[in-house]
């Protein structure tokens, strides 16, 4: 089964998606631990403050206690808290001491409290007791010995827990309906903030839009700061492609102008009926595959820069194209020098394209020495090649045209007119240059040729 369309590319999910969850958790942690511990410290206070009453009728009890000549305990004054009078109030104290008959408040009425007891002390003991049925009650103790009694006496005084327990209830109610609203407010503004915050991608998505329906070539838009790499990029991303463009069309019509002479030729010779067709057809065929050759060697050039960076020895290119042209011309002499360690960022073939045609060039059109110079300006910036003849050179007005395809200035010689161009485009390709000068030792030309240091 054929697909219909173009396959959807594979993505990672939502970021809007991912912020509203990471927002949301967060918001859940925070508010939940921040409410346990607010709700912990407001209990904790409630509390206290409960028990701070009871110590106060506790101590109150302790200071009004005296011991009658009988060695039982007795009040010189009453307490002014009429709950202790009225039977199940849900207030009461309580004295009493081993062998010695408890003395309970009139509130308890009937009932005792079920003291802990323990050893003397100054600190209270505080508690929670269940002891009366539906009542629970907070209990608080404290061991005395009191003047002219070798008896420890226990105060203990309890209150009801119903008041503090509504309290308590109140408090984690009033929290918990206050972090819910804070919570579900919190997370709107993260769902907002997250709309709000990734609003400058989908304007970036209708750029990109725009650019393939309106046929716009950059993204002009201003954006935030944190957008704008991604902008500056895509912007880098769009040039490439249309300086990619351009070569294509650059490539396709120096070898369609270098295919035309040819064909030109074999088809006037073929019309005239020509004696030498076949001779026509050979030598005008070997043309148009040395240009295609030149102009695959290009492309390739293309493919292999966009694979990655390479880390060619320039020495070795150089070195072995000296050898294959000096056996073409056996009566030039070749000197190379320079830095034999230096190394280029640029594939070993297209190298050795390049400098062929530069040392083949002043080989063909110098007067008999050729000199090559490998970083013939120091290591401070990119890997400088000089190729330098005894020539006779090119006039400073004609050394931008030559480098056009076709473009020849000795039309006596063999040769295509595309060497020259042929090392501009594949220089340029790497990043690399080519310029032209005079030679200060060797009267000719100059070529000037900068290449990416490795």
């Amino acid at each position: 089964m054929t697909s219909s369309g173009p396959r959807d590319a594979a993505n990672t999910g939502s970021l809007a998606q991912r912020m509203m969850l990471i927002s949301a958790a967060w918001i859940v942690v925070l508010l939940l631990g921040g409410g346990i511990a607010l709700e912990r410290t407001l209990t904790s206070q409630v509390q206290s403050n409960f028990d701070e009453q009871l110590e106060y009728v506790q101590t109150a009890l302790i200071a009004s206690a005296e011991i009658d000549p009988y060695g039982d305990v007795r009040f010189y004054r009453t307490l002014g808290d009429q709950t202790f009078l009225e039977p199940d109030s849900g207030r009461y104290w309580q004295i009493s001491g081993p062998g010695k008959e408890s003395y309970p408040s009139r509130s308890l009425w009937d009932r005792n409290l079920e003291v802990r007891g323990g050893q003397p002390g100054d600190d209270p003991v505080f508690y929670n007791s269940d002891q009366f049925p539906n009542e629970p009650l907070r209990v608080v103790e404290r061991q005395v010995v009191l003047p002219d009694s070798d008896t420890v006496w226990t105060f203990a005084v309890a209150s009801a827990r119903n008041d503090l327990d509504a309290q308590i209830r109140r408090i984690r109610s009033i929290l918990v309906w206050s972090f819910a609203v804070l919570g579900l407010g919190l997370f709107v503004m993260a769902v907002l903030q997250a709309y709000y915050g990734l609003r400058p991608l989908r304007r970036v998505r209708a750029a990109i839009a725009k650019i393939r329906s309106t046929g716009s070539n950059r993204v002009t838009e201003p954006l935030p700061l944190e957008v704008q790499p991604l902008v500056d990029e895509l912007n880098a991303l769009l040039a490439h492609s249309e300086r990619q463009a351009e070569e294509a069309r650059t490539h396709a019509g120096n070898l369609a102008h270098a295919l035309k002479t040819p064909l030109t030729v074999i088809n006037n010779a073929a019309t005239a009926q020509a004696p030498d067709l076949a001779q026509t057809v050979v030598r005008e065929s070997r043309t148009m595959r040395r240009h295609v050759d030149h102009h695959l060697a290009r492309a390739r050039a293309v493919g292999r820069r966009a694979v990655g960076h390479a880390q060619t020895p320039v020495c070795e290119s150089a070195q072995a194209v000296c050898r294959a042209v000096e056996r073409l011309y056996p009566d030039v002499r070749f000197d190379l020098a320079g830095n034999k360690t230096a190394r280029v960022a640029i594939e070993r073939q297209d190298l050795d394209e390049i400098i062929g045609n530069l040392v083949e060039n002043a080989a063909k059109y110098g007067g008999g020495s050729v000199f090559v110079t490998l970083d013939a300006e120091g290591p401070g910036g990119p890997c400088v090649v000089w190729v330098e003849d005894d020539g006779m050179g090119i006039p400073e007005a004609g050394r931008e045209g030559i480098f056009d395809r076709g473009a020849r200035l000795d039309t006596g010689k063999p040769g295509t007119g595309l060497g020259l161009a042929i090392v501009r485009d594949v220089a340029e390709i790497y990043g690399g240059s080519v310029a032209l000068g005079e030679s200060e030792d060797l009267g000719g030309l100059l070529v000037r040729l900068s290449l990416p240091r490795a």
